[in-house]
């Protein structure tokens, strides 16, 4: 049994070596470098970007709500007051 279980494990040592070191460990290699060109092409953003940019509409929409109430009030000063 005990000799059974290092042959098994030797087995599963060579596969893995071959693995690694054989044609799957190139192909790997150059999808991820496929990807990763293919990527930087289309101009992607990271997530950290997005989510700073995200924050900057935020406060930029805060801010035209505020004008706009303010706008709004300014309006409503500079109209006439009908004469009873």
């Amino acid at each position: 049994m005990l000799l059974n279980q290092k042959l098994i494990d030797d087995l599963g040592d060579k596969i893995s070596q071959t693995l690694n070191h054989g044609p799957i460990k190139d192909l790997e290699h150059n999808l991820r470098a496929l990807l990763q060109s293919a990527l930087q092409k289309m101009d992607i953003v990271t997530r950290e970007e997005f989510e700073v940019q995200q924050e900057v509409l935020l406060r930029t929409r805060e801010q035209l709500i505020l004008l706009e109430t303010r706008i709004s009030e300014l309006e409503q000063m500079m109209k006439p007051t009908p004469l009873a």
